[in-house]
């Protein structure tokens, strides 16, 4: 029998970074090789993601126990997949896809189908001796990514009064992927002193930024620009900023309606935002903004991309949520110029993959990212590397489980050589 077949399927309850249950799937091959993938989890989640399936028994980690997602790895997956070859990929993916049934992946779950994929795609690749990043993206995959790092955080990542959820630093204009991870951790660092000199508080959110009581949204966009200056950077040509605002989190009827009540901005439309969003891209170093209006506001997202796509990224998330049905609409309406790219979104790296080329193909960007959930797992930075997408997003200069990711890059970057590239465009 084939080396590369699949020996044995298994599964584990684990907890993630909010210390919340989530699978990790360990997946054998004949050839001995054994491996494992970890799922992440989002908060900030689109209606029509793929379906994180949870147990409901509240006598559990509050109904959020995975043992049922488990129990589908183990006593359905694993039968159906026995004897396959790990390396036919795409082919994996469709019976998993099968198996589950539904649209939206919840009958089994996509935490329980995406272990798997996961686990199938790093066993063949460590039964072909290949390093992750070239078994998925091929020999000649060479660029690092823009790590668009998050280092103020509000929303539903912290309990603080910033309704936009995340501020990045960009280092696009740094020479390589080190020395640009080297600009945005001395930002970081710089705006801990910075935001400790004005009395805030410096502890963090979901995802590392600090998450401090600001008196406005608009706040935390100066108290970057001072912590880049700093630093010694040039706001706009070494570093510049992203917004995620993730409107959905805070609209009233998910389509046009608004209430940034927590900055005491108060109460705004699509028209009113998408002007707000014309000051700050005129005022600040704006390089891309997400989510900028909610997952039902289809028409003001184009209002947005409109007035804005040729002078920052526009990227869609909840709107898209990963789906190449979604992004097609988004490509026909010019809903946005790109779209965010999460592999629990949708539910398998297949999957995932599709709607990568499927922005590529359209002249759109694709955003890989991290979710706010996040394990030690560094497989993103691999499929970062290996999709070539240029930027991808996945937390702060500190914990563990962000830091994983940036970790990994710097390893695939060495191994690269003078091979690597490193460009935002």
């Amino acid at each position: 029998m084939n080396k590369s077949y699949i020996s044995s399927i298994h599964a584990l309850e684990i907890l993630d970074s909010r210390g919340n249950p989530t699978v990790r799937v360990f997946v054998s091959l004949n050839d001995g090789t054994r491996v494992s993938a970890s799922v992440p989890s989002g908060a900030s989640t689109g209606e029509y993601e793929a379906v994180e399936l949870r147990d409901g028994d509240m006598q559990r980690y509050g109904g959020k126990g995975v043992k049922k997602a488990i129990y589908n790895v183990e006593q359905i997956i694993a039968p159906a997949l026995l004897g396959h070859d790990a390396r036919e990929q795409s082919k994996i993916d469709r019976l998993l896809i099968a198996l589950d049934g539904t649209d939206n992946k919840s009958h089994l779950g996509a935490n329980a189908i995406l272990g798997v994929s996961m686990a199938v795609a790093k066993a063949a690749a460590q039964s072909e001796g290949a390093e992750l990043f070239r078994y998925l993206g091929g020999e000649d995959v060479r660029r690092l990514p823009v790590p668009c790092m998050n280092i103020l955080n509000g929303g539903e990542h912290t309990d603080n009064s910033v309704d936009f959820q995340e501020f990045m630093a960009v280092p696009h204009g740094a020479p390589t992927f080190s020395e640009g991870l080297r600009y945005v951790a001395e930002t970081f660092h710089t705006l801990k002193g910075i935001l400790h000199a004005k009395g805030y508080a410096t502890s963090v959110g979901d995802e590392g930024g600090f998450a401090p009581d600001l008196k406005s949204n608009e706040e935390a966009m100066e108290l970057i620009v001072e912590a880049i200056e700093k630093s010694g950077y040039r706001p706009g040509e070494d570093i510049s900023i992203a917004i995620d605002s993730a409107a959905t989190s805070f609209s009233t009827d998910k389509k046009s309606r608004y209430d940034l009540k927590w900055s005491g901005a108060g109460k705004m439309d699509s028209v009113e935002l998408i002007e707000m969003a014309k000051v700050w891209v005129d005022k600040y170093p704006l390089i891309l903004w997400e989510d900028p209006l909610a997952e039902e506001d289809w028409s003001g997202f184009a209002d947005f991309t409109k007035a804005l796509g040729d002078k920052i990224e526009v990227v869609g998330d909840d709107i898209f949520v990963t789906n190449t049905k979604f992004i097609s609409r988004g490509i026909k309406e010019h809903t946005a110029n790109a779209s965010l790219i999460k592999l629990n979104q949708i539910g398998t790296v297949t999957e995932t993959v599709d709607a990568v080329r499927l922005c590529r193909d359209h002249n759109w960007r694709a955003f890989l990212s991290h979710r706010s959930g996040e394990t030690t797992d560094t497989f993103l930075a691999d499929f970062a590397v290996a999709m070539d997408t240029g930027h991808l997003k996945s937390g702060s200069a500190s914990r563990g489980e962000r830091l994983a990711k940036y970790n990994r890059l710097l390893e695939i970057e060495a191994m690269l050589g003078d091979d690597a590239l490193y460009y935002w465009q």
